[in-house]
């Protein structure tokens, strides 16, 4: 599915999205490894890690479904919705509406950031996800020092919920409803 959205300088920016296909693993392990990546999603894992946790879940993807970010064809991005209820290990034990859908992205190309990419292809898959009647809202959870993340979820529609804790560490929770696109 491709959605169009224009960018804060005014540019068209194309966005699609397709499932992460285990030929992307190595791709995305270089990614992964990138310092504006390692700085909010923790220390770079081995492509055997790699190949492990993102291998379920193209196998697998009914609780996290994985997808690369393409920018007028080309791979831009990593981006993954999850069904928030149920998602274990610690995530959302109180969620109890299964339309709740979380998130989680990162550009690929630290060249590519603060151009206003993020935030389009944010809107994109958000409206994407919420193509579904069954979807809910939608959830992100940022570190509360993430500011540029925090800024691109205001600008794609989320609005601040408030600090919670997860299992990997204070978060700060932002949610777009239905009401909130534009």
């Amino acid at each position: 599915m491709e959605t169009a959205h224009t960018n804060a300088a005014g540019l068209s920016a194309r966005f699609s999205f397709r499932p992460l296909e285990m030929a992307d693993l190595p791709m995305l392990h270089d990614w992964l490894a990138r310092p504006h990546w390692t700085e909010w999603w923790g220390p770079a894992p081995t492509l055997a890690e790699v190949e492990t946790e993102y291998g379920a879940w193209i196998t697998d993807p009914t609780q996290v479904q994985p997808h690369i970010a393409l920018l007028d064809g080309q791979s831009f991005g990593y981006i993954q919705s999850y069904v928030a209820m149920g998602s274990g290990d610690g995530w959302w034990e109180n969620e109890t509406d299964p339309g709740v859908r979380g998130i989680d992205q990162s550009i690929a190309d630290a060249t590519q950031l603060n151009r206003g990419l993020g935030t389009a292809m944010v809107k994109a898959f958000v409206a994407r996800l919420f193509a579904d009647p069954g979807v809910t809202h939608i959830q992100t959870d940022p570190d509360p020092r993430n500011t540029r993340a925090i800024r691109c979820y205001e600008k794609a529609g989320f609005h601040v919920a408030g600090q919670v804790q997860t299992p990997d560490g204070t978060a700060l929770l932002m949610v777009s409803e239905r009401a909130s696109l534009s």
